[in-house]
Formats: C-alpha cells, sequence, structure tokens
C-alpha cells in the first residue's frame, strides 16, 4: 500500500484521463478506470482507495449508478467531473452519494483545490479521537468515525458523517447553512451551496431518523438553519 494518497480516475475519455493524471501524479499514486463497471471492480480490490473522481456520461453504468455502487464498498470522497452543470444534475450526483461537483471545462487549480480539500476532510474524517456523543438513540462514536442507530451500524459517507459530527459539537446551537457548507467543503458559500447542503442533510436523515419528513433528530429551523437539540 502506498504512501502517497490514493486517487482513482474514472473517465471514458483517454485524453481527459491523461491531462488528470498529469495533474495529479506528482503527489498522488493514480489509478485509472475507463467506465463504471471497472471502477467497481477496481474498488472491490483496492478498498484503500481515497479519493475518486468520476464523470457522469459514461457508456454502460452511469456515474450516478456507478456511485450508488461504489458507496457499497467506499466512503472515500467522490468528485464528479461532467460537461452537465444544471442544478436537477448536482443534486443526482449528491443523492447518489457524491460529495462535490466539478463542470467541465474546469480550471486546474480549481481542481487541484477540490482534490486537496475532499483529501484534507477525508483524513480528518479518520483521523479524530474525541470520543462518543449520544442524542436519543443516536451514538457517533468520534474515535471511531461510526454511528448507530438503535443499535445498528448506520454506513455514512464522509460528508455526511462531517455534518452530523459538525451538528452534534455545536448540539444546542443552530448552525446555518453558510457555516455549515464552509465548515464540512472548505470553500465559500455561494449561491447554490444551500441546496447542496440540504440535500446532504436529506440523504443523513434518511439514514438516522425513524421519519425523515419529520425528524426528530436534525430539526430544521425555518429561516436559520439546522439543530440537534
Amino acid at each position: 500500500m502506498t504512501a502517497l494518497p490514493h486517487v482513482l480516475i474514472v473517465d471514458d475519455d483517454a485524453d481527459i484521463r491523461n491531462v488528470l493524471e498529469i495533474l495529479l501524479k506528482n503527489k498522488y499514486f493514480v489509478a485509472e478506470a475507463s467506465d463504471g463497471a471497472a471502477a467497481v471492480d477496481y474498488v472491490s480490490a483496492h478498498p484503500e482507495v481515497d479519493l475518486i473522481i468520476l464523470d457522469v456520461m459514461m457508456p454502460g453504468l452511469s456515474g450516478f449508478e456507478t456511485c450508488s455502487r461504489l458507496r457499497e464498498l467506499s466512503h472515500a470522497p467522490i468528485l464528479f467531473l461532467t460537461a452537465k452543470s444544471a442544478e436537477a444534475d448536482r443534486l443526482s450526483a449528491y443523492s447518489s452519494g457524491g460529495d462535490d461537483f466539478l463542470s467541465k471545462p474546469f480550471s486546474h487549480q480549481e481542481l487541484l483545490a477540490k482534490v486537496n480539500s475532499l483529501l484534507r476532510r477525508y483524513r480528518e474524517y479518520r483521523g479524530k479521537n474525541d470520543g462518543v456523543i449520544s442524542v436519543g438513540d443516536l451514538e457517533v462514536d468520534l474515535s471511531g468515525h461510526s454511528v448507530k442507530y438503535q443499535g445498528s451500524h448506520v454506513s455514512l459517507t464522509d460528508t455526511e458523517y462531517s455534518i452530523l459530527e459538525h451538528l452534534m459539537k455545536r448540539r444546542g446551537n443552530t448552525v446555518t447553512a453558510a457555516e455549515l457548507y464552509e465548515a464540512v467543503w472548505g470553500e465559500k458559500f455561494l449561491s447554490g451551496s444551500g441546496n447542496t447542503v440540504m440535500v446532504h442533510v436529506l440523504n443523513l436523515r434518511r439514514k438516522i431518523e425513524e421519519n425523515p419528513s419529520s425528524p426528530k433528530i436534525i430539526r430544521t429551523v425555518w429561516g436559520k438553519g439546522y439543530q440537534i437539540d
């Protein structure tokens, strides 16, 4: 297992894969897959992957379908890289388990900034050691980075875990979408960032709430943000 962060590039366009490899190879161990099925096979054989860069429009499995399958194998952050930039596509990316979204054409600096941010957050996700926080039937083990609800293990992406951890540590306080976005994503809050937060919170609620449409753990404080009491 290499000491360098392990990045998997998944794109059916060989030119895009080559460009990304050139940009990343000096700082990361880079692997490539030309379609979704190959990506699933690779991650199954290499669970140590730290980051997946995933195209949306591919033959066979789409990027969204591939992401859903990868989430069964890994919590590594997934960065969607695509020519599609509509809001609906962004929401589909996040709903399928993706962590961030970058539209083509993109600047090299923006790509590298997102890669660095996602990898930094993932290292923090795996490396913190702060004990256990409980709220009702929900238990978050910060040292083991595990979550249980009603005694059963809950599988979260690192983004979902980071959101939950931030809200738990601010228990009793309302956290704005802007604060949550900047704390978890490490980027400036923009006009579309609120929808990004909303979709991830919805995904999280589906995993830790008995009735996600009437949440008891992560409350929405209308006009202000989110709160765990």
